[in-house]
């Protein structure tokens, strides 16, 4: 088990949840056809390569009539700007369309399609870090785009990437004392999967 599923784990049992963690490809699960009444994803399912198949497999294992909840941060959101900022930096495999397209409800829609009906309305998760500095120093260190940004780049780009987003978090950074704190779109998604 990874070290992510473990601190979770620890969550779990401390709450005296009864909870068992599989990892699985998000494009091809390991789980019957209809095995869940519903089947969630906080920022995950978002950044598989191929989104459809993601779809249908999310599709695959809820029962009819089940829900699917998502968690998705926007294309205009801090973090799909982030998305675009690494982008510049980093450009993405050719064909894999960005994970942010899971914000907006129009491609769920398309996603989804005829086999459920999905709602969606907008929500901000707030991060708060000591300072922009700190929120740097944790991303680079624990967040998966950030993380690989700058271990695929020359150190020269490192510091323009560095540059980049120190002017990101300028623009959306509401903390005037020199924390961080920014608010970031994300859609919160609940999909009713049809019978």
């Amino acid at each position: 088990m990874s070290a992510r599923f473990s601190i979770t784990a620890a969550r779990a049992a401390a709450d005296r949840l009864p909870v068992v963690f599989q990892e699985a490809d998000a494009e091809n699960l390991p789980f019957a056809d209809a095995s869940f009444d519903v089947v969630l994803s906080t920022f995950g399912v978002m950044f598989t390569p191929n989104q459809e198949q993601a779809a249908k497999e999310l599709i695959r294992v809820c029962r009819p009539g089940g829900k699917i909840g998502l968690a998705n941060w926007t294309p205009d959101s801090f973090i799909g700007n982030l998305f675009k900022t690494i982008g510049k930096y980093v450009p993405p495999a050719p064909g894999v369309m960005s994970p942010a397209l899971w914000g907006k409800k129009a491609h769920l829609d398309n996603l989804f399609g005829s086999k459920a009906v999905v709602e969606a309305q907008s929500r901000h998760f707030v991060l708060r870090y000591k300072s922009p500095e700190h929120w740097l120093e944790i991303f680079r260190t624990y967040y998966g785009p950030v993380l690989k940004a700058f271990a695929a780049i020359d150190p020269s780009a490192r510091e323009a990437l560095k540059a980049d987003l120190n002017d990101l978090i300028g623009k959306f950074n509401i903390a005037a004392d020199g924390t961080l704190v920014i608010p970031s779109e994300y859609l919160e998604v609940v999909i009713t999967t049809k019978n």
